[in-house]
């Protein structure tokens, strides 16, 4: 063999042993990010009011809740969640595992280009019929 053919078998060599270090690198990052918080991999999934959701079934259900974020964390790392997550799915979800998150609500109507809540608009309409 020349010098040319052995530096070349060399570089190949080189080649696929830096390839194999960079599939065990990312697979031991992978790996890293399972054991991770779930919170961090489910985070950029949560659309709309779905972090309101998780939070409060956090405080309300803190084992549910770490169990179900466990299992979509899993889930999108592995590929098999590709859509975003509406807080009504997440609210849902919990619902059919026979968790009922209780949600702050409100009620707001918009007047003259202003938000009012409710209970603002009713006391206009008593305190203006009384006079």
């Amino acid at each position: 063999m020349s010098d040319l053919e052995l530096e070349l078998l060399r570089r190949k060599r080189l080649l696929e042993m830096k390839k194999h270090i960079e599939k065990k690198v990312e697979a031991e990052r992978n790996e890293g990010n399972q054991d991770s918080d779930p919170s961090e991999a489910i985070g950029g999934f949560l659309i709309g009011r779905a972090q309101e959701v998780l939070e409060e079934a956090r405080f309300q259900y803190p084992q549910a809740a770490k169990e179900v974020e466990k299992i979509l964390a899993k889930l999108i790392l592995d590929g098999k969640l590709g859509e975003k997550i509406t807080g009504e799915e997440l609210y849902g979800l919990f619902y059919r595992l026979g968790f009922k998150v209780r949600l702050k609500t409100q009620i707001r109507v918009l007047e003259n280009g202003k938000l009012k809540s409710l209970e603002e608009k009713m006391k206009e309409r008593t305190s203006g019929k009384s006079s």
